[in-house]
């Protein structure tokens, strides 16, 4: 099948799953919105300073979603928090299914390293990843860097364990003992005809840990370890409003959305993937 021919099937698959085409443009959306932001709210004014005499207000056409507890603009921060909740999940996401392959490839086709790599995830995947991710981040301090090793490290594993089982279904194929007689290396069967084959559980898992990934740096934020003010990020946003909440909810009620909507929307979108790529699925 021809690379366009390939497209054009992967698309009529995914508009025909209603819910996966509905959370790839929701999340599309999202996206966009926060690429341009500043082309929508002005930082400075609305997003970082602080305005104590319009605090606490209700929704209204100045202020579509209130203002927070500092008289900020909730609308421009949540807007800007997706920058920061999505380069966070992106960034480390990308991390982690970058090394967690390698490192599960790895292990499938050089099976004398199999057992010193998987011990070693097998005892990563035995602690909890929010109190593994809240160990690394309270050792190397807070900020959003360390935020991003933290919950990369704690994900690596996940993505080792997906990478080696669809390498070993992979491994043992007719057209990698050919490339193997007509003189291929290790590293160009690895990467040509591994590595190619693999990815689609890979991209299944690394949208499904996307999702995951933005509320657990969400819930570090909320603890104050993740990103720190006054950069708008949605758990920490959620932190600054929880004082307010019972006198308006809107501080602690669009950020809360925002993570739930997003989270929502890359769940649809991954289920859909899988099904797509799934050849045992008839849909």
């Amino acid at each position: 099948m021809k690379k366009t021919e390939s497209t054009v099937w992967f698309w009529r698959r995914l508009v025909k799953n209603r819910p996966a085409f509905a959370g790839f443009v929701v999340i599309t959306l999202i996206i966009i919105t926060a690429v341009i932001a500043p082309l929508i709210v002005d930082y400075r004014n609305s997003v970082i300073k602080q305005q104590v005499g319009e605090r606490l207000q209700g929704i209204s056409v100045k202020h579509w979603f209130g203002t927070d507890g500092y008289g900020r603009d909730i609308f421009a921060r949540v807007i800007y928090g997706a920058r920061s909740s999505l380069l966070i999940a992106f960034a480390t996401a990308i991390g982690a299914c970058t090394i967690g392959t390698a490192l599960g490839i790895t292990a499938a086709y050089y099976r004398r390293l199999n057992d010193v790599i998987m011990r070693i995830v097998d005892t990563v995947m035995c602690l909890p990843p929010l109190l593994f991710s809240l160990t690394i981040v309270a050792a190397l301090g807070a900020g959003t860097r360390n935020l991003i090793v933290a919950v990369m490290i704690t994900f690596i594993p996940y993505f080792t364990r997906v990478a080696r089982a669809s390498a070993l279904s992979i491994i043992h194929e007719e057209y990698i003992e050919a490339a193997r007689c007509l003189g291929a290396g290790d590293l160009r069967i690895i990467v040509r005809h591994i590595l190619l084959n693999a990815m689609g559980p890979i991209a299944v898992q690394a949208t499904m840990s996307v999702s995951y990934i933005i509320m657990l740096a969400a819930g570090l934020s909320f603890i104050g370890l993740g990103v720190q003010p006054p950069t708008p990020e949605w758990g920490a946003m959620l932190a600054d409003g929880r004082e307010h909440m019972r006198y308006s909810v809107f501080v602690v009620a669009f950020p809360g959305l925002a993570i739930v909507l997003t989270s929502l929307s890359l769940n649809l979108f991954g289920d859909g993937l899988r099904d797509i790529l799934d050849p045992r699925t008839g849909r």
